[in-house]
């Protein structure tokens, strides 16, 4: 079996994966600002939850 190349159209999986797993942490810190952000410029759970795709109690949740 052969394995291709690392190029930066395709990059070698795991190495993929760590960029992968460093670009969830970010995204994760950026929506709980905006969660934190919405909250404090008086937009309800349910609102919030809607934005995000969830329910309400797991908006809730997940960002008390």
């Amino acid at each position: 079996m052969r394995i291709a190349a690392e190029t930066p159209e395709r990059p070698e999986p795991i190495s993929a994966l760590r960029a992968l797993q460093r670009e969830k942490a970010r995204l994760a810190a950026e929506e709980e600002t905006l969660v934190r952000r919405a909250r404090v410029q008086g937009f309800s759970w349910h609102t919030i939850a809607d934005a995000l795709g969830v329910s309400k109690q797991a908006a809730h949740r997940r960002f008390r």
